[in-house]
């Protein structure tokens, strides 16, 4: 009984740390995804499962997926194998060459469920579920659904004899898959340029970059895993989901190795901080400033990650100082020292052998804007400015001075589109 009352109160407590926070975008999102859902269920409990098997058998494989969900890079919630069935039970024309009649609503209700209780367990010991990622897999899979379920009875026929051609079902599904990866990647667009406080161009190249790619797999496997329970009956779900099973992971392995990478430079950057070179936390706040005015200049992601990996490590040079710079400032030095710092640290970076493009990032953050240094650099120098400058410190007046005296350094020493990018990230005053 206290067991229950405390796993009760940890869900309570995850909701609610989940509910604060979303923004207006996600709240939609989530409410339009529950309305839906709530019609499915109430329209299938209403009239019955329509082969109830094969309900059973899908809406298992889909509780799968959500269960093994992960987080790809960009903290994006995904799950491969739960997509791909809820794909293959929406695509379905008949099982042995029996016809499948079950309706849209049936599928949103299967899809629902299965991801409910594929959530449950992690909902259960405190991980709650990203809502906002459910809610789109099922609005996703619900648009898909609408729009194929009612051709599904003509498609079949033609697949029957005397024609038997498979090819305009193929071009069908092939066609509102399509449009439902679009619509999914302008939806996720939608919700990481609110969340990240970017450009929504930016974001819908971001996405199309970075999961269209995984959408795409998943909508093969998907295509498949319909055709093939025409010949092999509910076979196909074990054949399908052991490959999907051995992707899924390799994804997580993927995607463990590039959260541990980022750990591991983050705790590099912190030697300086461990031995008095800068102030505490300077690198992070660098860093969530350089990324913040790269996404307000429209940078692309993979550019967004190097730049975080440089301003983590952009003071790693001063660990060859024999004297410390006072506070760690290197705005406050001479160029030509400030430029040697940046080359050690360049050379530190550049042992690793994998991180080359971040060295020379570092490197050239000293330079000029007349040699025309790499963006990132010109981020970094403006970000380590401003925080050599202000610090921890949130008062206004404060940031105000600093940007301005930044603007009055003689020489073009900053990059005039990365400082007002600056200004108009400190003065939203979220990073």
């Amino acid at each position: 009984m206290i067991a229950t009352e405390r796993a009760a109160r940890t869900t309570g407590r995850s909701f609610n740390t989940v509910l604060r926070k979303l923004d207006s975008g996600q709240l939609l999102l989530i409410c339009a995804a529950g309305l839906v859902a709530v019609a499915g269920v109430a329209h299938t409990a209403t009239v019955g499962l329509d082969r109830p098997e094969i309900a059973v058998g899908f809406g298992a494989l889909i509780a799968v997926g959500e269960l093994a969900r992960l987080t790809m890079p960009g903290n994006r919630e995904v799950a491969p194998i739960g997509a791909a069935a809820a794909l293959g039970y929406t695509l379905l024309l008949d099982l042995s060459q029996n016809p499948l009649t079950h309706s849209a609503l049936q599928v949103v209700a299967v899809i629902a469920v299965g991801m409910a209780a594929g959530a449950a367990p992690h909902l259960a010991v405190g991980r709650p579920p990203r809502l906002d990622a459910m809610a789109r897999r099922l609005l996703t899979g619900a648009l898909l659904a609408f729009a194929f379920r009612p051709l599904a009875d003509p498609l079949r026929r033609l697949t029957e004899p005397p024609t038997s051609t498979w090819w305009p079902a193929l071009a069908v599904m092939v066609t509102l898959i399509a449009v439902s990866l679009l619509v999914d990647v302008l939806i996720a667009a939608w919700l990481r340029a609110e969340q990240v406080r970017t450009a929504f161009r930016v974001a819908v190249r971001d996405e199309l970059n970075m999961a269209f790619p995984l959408g795409a797999a998943v909508a093969a496997s998907g295509v498949l895993l319909a055709l093939a329970t025409h010949s092999m009956d509910l076979v196909a779900l074990l054949v399908f989901a052991a490959p999907l099973l051995v992707t899924q992971v390799a994804f997580r392995k993927y995607a463990g190795i590039r959260a541990t990478y980022l750990q591991t430079v983050r705790a590099l950057s912190r030697v300086t901080e461990v031995g008095g070179y800068v102030e505490p936390g300077h690198s992070r706040r660098v860093s969530r400033l350089a990324v913040a005015v790269g996404r307000e200049l429209g940078m692309a992601e993979p550019e967004l990650l190097e730049l975080e990996y440089a301003a983590l490590m952009h003071d790693i040079g001063q660990l060859s100082l024999r004297d410390p710079i006072p506070g760690g400032a290197t705005v406050l030095t001479e160029p030509e020292q400030a430029r040697r710092i940046a080359e050690l640290g360049a050379e530190v970076i550049r042992q690793t052998g994998v991180l080359d493009r971040v060295a020379e990032v570092v490197r050239r953050q000293c330079d000029p804007i007349s040699d025309d240094p790499p963006l990132s650099s010109r981020i970094i120098k403006v970000a380590n400015a401003y925080d050599d400058l202000v610090g921890p410190s949130t008062d206004r007046d404060r940031a105000g001075a600093a940007l301005e005296r930044i603007r009055l350094t003689p020489g073009g020493a900053y990059d005039p589109h990365a400082l007002e990018a600056l200004a108009r990230v400190i003065d939203r005053g979220r990073l």
